[in-house]
């Protein structure tokens, strides 16, 4: 049997690739190591799960999960490389995952440290309910949203710490364990919808009333439901979470509406993080609205078109030579190209030249039928001369003639 101690475990090579360091976190159900992946040189999270009993079935079901897991990608959450079964052990075999290697702290060891401010808190808040948003619609539920699964990262200097979700599906894996596992949900009872507590089927309502539950200690600095977990389980039943007084009115509403009892009371993911990203430009960092603005029909306005006659004047040009007042109802300031006044009367010189030009043609038709007519008709008469220039000209005339 593999052992949950470090120094039994440490170096040993999982999944054939991942050979294992030291422990950077542990659980009731898993133990999350610093490992190397041997095949592409790099350090990576590996999260080993208890022993579970060598069901088929079950197993077959968890790696489906698992790999619907690895295909999400999303900046706030935490990026899952690789998922398998740890089989070394036939008879005791171990799913696991391994991901991105986040440096930083969680948002647990933040609030030990201090209350967060509204403004960081918008920052932290909006980054999850995007992440929420995006698995959501993938038909996916978290089911353990906390603080100590949100870590914060520095991406860039002098800008506020980043939120990234982590032990994303772990929950739904393990859930047939934890559940009658005593003692083990102790760190996670905290957070739990009043669905998850009574049994009842979940939705992605379960994630909001967990997240509205962070939001609230990062502000109070306490848990809301302390104590084991039926306790904890029964007060979120028997009373709503108990808000500040100094907490400004947007942020209790929308705490409030998110800690609701009924699921379909709670507001979807988007619109936690659109009324969130709203506190960010907010001078009192207060968050939106949650309900969505309608639709603004405007009404219809009848067409006008200008009329222009012969004897209407155009307006002249002032100093933009694109703007022009038009008569006739239009609105005043409409921009009107510079080429179309061109345009007009670059027709009207055409126009003219057209005009000219089948003018001559006409009076040139009828100088040829004129000249013709002539022609057949009139016989210029030649005075009569005698002698031998007589007969030449008499030759010459003969010999023009048809």
């Amino acid at each position: 049997m593999v052992a949950d101690s470090p120094s039994s475990i440490k170096n040993e090579v999982v999944g054939g690739r991942y050979r294992l360091g030291e422990v950077i976190g542990r659980g009731g159900m898993s133990s999350v190591y610093c490992a190397r992946d041997e095949h592409l040189g790099r350090d990576v999270a590996l999260k080993l799960f208890a022993p579970q009993a060598p069901d088929a079935d079950e197993l077959k079901r968890q790696e489906a999960e698992i790999q619907l897991l690895a295909t999400l990608n999303h900046p706030s959450l935490v990026t899952l490389f690789d998922a398998g079964i740890d089989t070394r052990i036939p008879d005791e075999p171990r799913p696991f995952l391994t991901m991105e290697l986040v440096e930083g702290q969680d948002l647990r060891s933040r609030i030990r440290h201090s209350a967060v401010p509204l403004d960081e808190l918008a920052v932290i808040g909006a980054g999850i309910a995007d992440a929420l948003a995006y698995v959501h619609s993938l038909g996916i539920i978290h089911r353990d949203v906390k603080p100590g699964n949100i870590l914060l990262v520095q991406i860039r200097a002098g800008e506020p710490l980043r939120p990234k979700l982590t032990d994303f599906g772990i929950a739904r894996i393990a859930d047939s364990t934890r559940l009658t596992t005593t003692g083990t949900m102790v760190g996670t009872a905290a957070y739990l919808s009043p669905e998850q507590a009574m049994g009842s089927p979940l939705t992605p309502a379960t994630d909001i009333y967990s997240l509205g539950l962070v939001l609230l200690e990062c502000i109070k600095q306490t848990v809301e439901y302390p104590g084991s977990a039926v306790e904890s389980a029964v007060a979120r039943l028997h009373r709503a979470p108990e808000i500040p007084a100094d907490v400004p009115p947007e942020w209790a509403d929308l705490i409030r509406s998110m800690t609701a009892i009924e699921p379909l009371e709670r507001p979807a993911a988007a619109d936690v993080e659109a009324a969130l990203r709203q506190a960010l430009v907010s001078p009192v960092s207060a968050p939106g609205e949650l309900a969505p603005e309608t639709t603004r029909v405007l009404p219809a306005m009848p067409f006008r078109p200008p009329s222009i006659t012969a004897e209407t004047e155009l307006p002249a040009y002032e100093a933009d030579p694109g703007k022009l007042d038009l008569p006739g109802g239009s609105t005043p300031g409409s921009r009107v190209p510079a080429f179309s006044r061109l345009r007009r009367t670059g027709k009207r010189i055409w126009l003219v030249v057209v005009l000219g030009l089948l003018g001559v043609g006409a009076i040139a038709t009828a100088l040829t039928v004129s000249l013709s007519a002539q022609t057949a008709t009139d016989v210029v008469p030649y005075p009569t001369v005698t002698g031998t220039l007589g007969d030449h000209l008499k030759e010459l005339q003969e010999s023009v003639e048809p």
